[in-house]
């Protein structure tokens, strides 16, 4: 049975921005290794759209980005979205029912299945099907944007703290 996990880089004051702040090149090397051994990703449609930037090939990526985007084109997706009526490459269109679909996909894969985004996290942990949580702590303060826990806080149990490099340190929690 597959792990249902959600991890983002976040600052210091709880919010996700990818356009206010990006991985230094550790961490980066990091979400690479990540990207390679995950069962796969479930995105919803906005950070979806984000992500298909990984479809193409960009001449100017260095070596580094060129890796990610062959992980993140290799993993299988599932995209849950009620207006996208059709996904990219090795993608899979998620309408109807969301808790049947990842309760089955949970159940027919093994490893770590990665959720993208605050918005489909919340969905998912309000229907307890997130197994774990990783915050990738960031030392920036935005003040706004998008909090990483989009709803509700759920009862959590720190299980593990990592320094990822000088700045950033990973904690993973499970529900309690």
């Amino acid at each position: 049975m597959a792990k249902l996990v959600f991890g983002m880089m976040q600052s210091l004051d709880g919010y996700v921005d990818h356009m206010d702040f990006a991985p230094g090149p550790t961490l980066f090397r990091h979400f690479i290794e990540d990207v390679r051994g995950l069962a796969g990703s479930v995105y919803g449609r906005r950070m979806y759209e984000v992500m298909r930037y990984w479809d193409d090939d960009h001449p100017e990526w260095d070596a580094d980005e060129r890796a990610f985007a062959a992980a993140w084109q290799r993993q299988p997706k599932w995209v849950v979205s009620r207006t996208l009526e059709s996904v990219g490459p090795n993608a899979t269109l998620v309408e109807g029912d969301l808790e049947g679909a990842i309760r089955a996909l949970k159940a027919e894969r093994d490893g770590e299945i990665e959720v993208a985004g605050p918005d489909l996290a919340r969905s998912l942990t309000e229907l307890g099907l997130v197994d774990e949580y990783r915050l990738y702590l960031c030392p920036v303060v935005l003040g706004r944007g998008k909090p990483f826990f989009a709803g509700p806080r759920p009862p959590l149990r720190l299980t593990a703290s990592e320094r990822i490099d000088e700045h950033v340190i990973r904690l993973t929690y499970v529900p309690a």
